[in-house]
């Protein structure tokens, strides 16, 4: 009964115009280009996070305040106001920004998290869709790194990023290219190439030494023609 009255007015309030209803975009012009192959480089790209995201915020705080008889009117309080200004500057302090080389994102009001994880690190980017989510468009990105904590775990992950399936395979093609980049082959073919680079410097230093005598040479060869040529007027 205490979570259809939060449920019911949570969607009443949505129907009123209170609360989004529907995400704005999938993404924005300057993240996306459909023209471009799924091999192209378009780091860094900066993740966009579902407007929904502030609504599921608010029903969960209500639910969870509901949950016991006391906190039925903090229930109705969190959703007629201080839920949605919560949920609001929460949702404008998320960041995500995928680089070359690592993530980077930013969470929460009070206690902020910021974290920035080496792409070489990350081991897996779990994808989590419960029931709940789901009926918000949303979804969860659990980060899995080497060395990481039992207690890190709400602090590596990420809910509601537009495409979150599509951003996840983004992190993990972005780590592959990276460990091809470092990894023995790539070292190898690097070395080898190094005794060709260093032949091609040698050449042309001594072109550049040759050069140079043979200009000496020519201003002494003309020294001497003029001295034999006084001698003779002489």
């Amino acid at each position: 009964m205490i979570g259809c009255y939060v449920v019911s007015n949570f969607r009443w309030r949505a129907a009123a115009g209170g609360l989004p209803s529907a995400p704005v975009r999938r993404y924005s012009a300057a993240m996306h280009n459909d023209t471009a192959p799924p091999h192209a480089p378009d780091l860094p790209r900066r993740a966009q996070f579902n407007p929904l995201y502030r609504s599921y915020l608010v029903l969960v705080g209500a639910i969870t305040l509901a949950i016991t008889v006391v906190g039925i009117p903090l229930a109705i309080i969190w959703v007629l106001g201080v839920g949605q200004w919560w949920a609001r500057h929460y949702f404008d302090k998320l960041e995500c920004e995928l680089s070359d080389r690592t993530v980077r994102f930013r969470k929460g009001i009070l206690f902020q998290v910021e974290r920035t994880i080496p792409l070489e690190n990350i081991q897996d980017v779990t994808f989590i869709e419960g029931p709940l989510l789901r009926q918000f468009h949303l979804a969860t990105l659990k980060f899995e790194t080497a060395g990481q904590s039992a207690g890190q775990a709400h602090d590596m992950s990420l809910v509601g990023i537009i495409d979150a399936h599509a951003f996840r395979d983004r992190i993990l093609s972005a780590r592959d290219e990276l460990r091809q980049r470092h990894s023995p082959a790539a070292h190898a073919a690097a070395l080898a190439a190094s005794p060709a680079q260093a032949a091609a410097g040698a050449d042309a230093e001594l072109l550049k030494q040759i050069s140079t005598q043979t200009v000496l040479l020519h201003r002494i060869s003309e020294q001497l023609d003029a001295l034999i040529a006084q001698r003779q007027a002489s």
